[in-house]
């Protein structure tokens, strides 16, 4: 099955308002900026997202941010994105603190069926306790909470229940993708992207390199195009998120 789509546009069309999408990537490396974009312009709001972290000002996700088309947030990082944090903390949106493995894992489980799993991270803190403050009023005053999780002994030691995330839609990016769906992904890129891309009932990929069926070796593929729906050619744009400079020398 020929799964390129022509556009971003036609990709996101049927990302409704009210959706929850798990987006590929951290900080800015191995973001689907293509498909992110055309999101925006779309217009598609009150969505759930599931990322390590919301991008930067301006960049990534940081412009859904920037239109207030997201309500929630499921990360583990707030990072160096300004508005997520005066947004979270003026109760624009909702924040659901996650330890950094737990959230790819919960992805994971979410594509394979696993309904949940115990770890031990978050074991005795308030992840596993609750309190986390999940929503504040535009006074700054905490609304909303982490509810506790159930714990269990295992070999003496307590662990902590987490659930499957399953998304309405994925949003990932791919170095390289055939027709069929196949993904590979490069060095870093691959840390949140296929477990995003797991997740989601819609997976949609944007890919720098579109390939023929077979001329990726079925030994070089990272996600089988069993869980991709639709692939779009990326325009190629790589922002940088931390620019460091030095004078040049006379």
């Amino acid at each position: 099955m020929d799964k390129v789509v022509q556009s971003a546009a036609e990709a996101v069309a049927d990302i409704a308002d009210g959706s929850s999408i798990a987006v590929g990537g951290f900080g800015l490396c191995g973001v689907p900026q293509d498909l992110i974009d055309a999101l925006r312009e779309k217009g598609s709001g009150d969505l759930t997202v599931i990322s390590n972290n919301c991008g930067i000002d301006g960049d990534g996700l940081g412009v859904l941010l920037e239109d207030r088309r997201i309500s929630k947030v499921i990360a583990s990082y707030v990072g160096e994105n300004k508005a997520f944090a005066q947004q979270y903390l003026t109760g624009v949106l909702e924040l659901e603190l996650t330890p950094q493995g737990t959230i790819a894992e919960r992805l994971r489980a979410g594509g394979v069926g696993i309904p949940g799993f115990y770890t031990i991270t978050g074991s005795g803190t308030w992840v596993a306790e609750g309190g986390i403050p999940t929503k504040y009023d535009a006074d700054g005053n905490v609304v909303k909470t982490s509810p506790p999780k159930e714990t269990k002994e295992f070999d003496g030691k307590q662990y902590v229940l987490e659930t499957a995330i399953v998304s309405d839609f994925a949003l990932v990016k791919a170095s390289k993708a055939d027709r069929h769906g196949n993904l590979v992904f490069h060095e870093s890129a691959r840390n949140f992207n296929p477990p995003a891309a797991m997740s989601g009932k819609v997976c949609i990929v944007e890919a720098e390199q579109i390939v023929e069926p077979g001329e990726i070796d079925a030994d070089e593929v990272h996600l089988p195009g069993v869980y991709v729906h639709r692939v779009i050619q990326s325009a190629g744009r790589k922002p940088i998120e931390k620019r460091t400079t030095r004078p040049k020398e006379a």
